[in-house]
């Protein structure tokens, strides 16, 4: 039992986004074209931002102290260097959208599109964490009972006996977590592509790619920076159940906005649009009525 909660989870991230995809291109007549579009970009966002974060960031991070002994961090210093990795997401991941919208999919303007997009970077992320939770399962199952020191480096065995214990002495029901957060996080990224659409739809664009970077920024920092002083103080499993339950509030909150910005003929509609973005006609020939309220707003350029 303890061994298959600990595989659910890793499961259960690579299931959610597929069948989200599954059935909101089969619901909505679009084929898995953004969807894919949106794993690309998540993985070129994150081409850039994880060697920013290696060869700029992490050094500023290392002088605030973030990383060291749990608790000896201040609590200033903290809010700082958890502000600074948010940042770094929201500016990387909400610019790599932009950039794909402006210059990619300059076609794909509606709110159905934004969700799909969106769902394919966020579901993109929550399936190579599932892949990565089923390696680390593997790994520690293999490697349980065995003399380490006969398959470990000497230098790296203190750190890699560690690590074994850490993860056998985590409850198997802790390990859902994970796929509670990875739900959560894929709205999250759901709401910020559309909100990164509004930046193409609605006048002021500038001000709501600004927007989905704060709040990208938001969600980060909040949940790293609650896990760290919550978990200093009440234990790192404690630490990240407050993590995630803050996570679900920031969700529920995305899906309030996301909701906000359909426009009222979304719900009313079931045209079929082109499967991919390459396949889609010339904008004056594909307005559709689900993107009336959407071409209503369009700046002229």
């Amino acid at each position: 039992m303890d061994i298959a909660l600990r595989g659910l989870s890793a499961l259960l991230m690579i299931a959610l986004p597929l069948a989200l995809g599954a059935y909101f291109t089969r619901r909505w007549h679009l084929g898995w074209g953004l969807a894919l579009v949106g794993a690309v970009t998540f993985l070129l966002s994150q081409a850039g931002h994880i060697p920013f974060n290696a060869q700029v960031l992490n050094p500023i991070l290392a002088r605030l102290g973030f990383g060291a002994t749990p608790g000896a961090q201040p609590v200033g210093a903290l809010a700082a260097s958890t502000l600074l990795l948010g940042l770094s997401a929201g500016v990387f991941e909400e610019g790599a959208r932009f950039l794909v919208y402006r210059f990619w999919i300059r076609r794909a303007r509606s709110y159905r599109e934004g969700v799909i997009f969106g769902l394919g970077h966020g579901g993109t992320e929550a399936i190579l964490a599932g892949v990565l939770a089923i390696l680390q399962h593997t790994q520690a199952y293999a490697l349980q009972g065995q003399d380490l020191s006969t398959v470990v480096p000497a230098d790296q065995l203190a750190a890699a006996e560690a690590q074994l214990q850490q993860y056998w002495s985590t409850p198997a029901p802790a390990f859902l977590l994970a796929s509670v957060e990875r739900a959560s996080a894929m709205a999250v990224q759901i709401t910020l592509a559309v909100l990164v659409l509004q930046a193409f739809t609605r006048p002021r664009g500038g001000l709501w790619l600004l927007a989905a970077v704060a709040w990208h920024t938001a969600v980060d920092a909040a949940a790293v920076f609650t896990a760290v002083l919550w978990g200093t103080y009440q234990g790192s499993v404690s630490g990240a159940v407050a993590s995630e339950i803050l996570v679900g509030a920031f969700a529920v909150a995305s899906l309030f906005i996301l909701m906000r910005l359909r426009p009222a003929s979304t719900a009313n509609t079931s045209q079929p649009s082109a499967a991919t973005p390459s396949a889609q006609l010339p904008h004056e020939a594909t307005t559709r009525p689900e993107r009336l309220d959407d071409t209503r707003y369009t700046p002229s350029r």
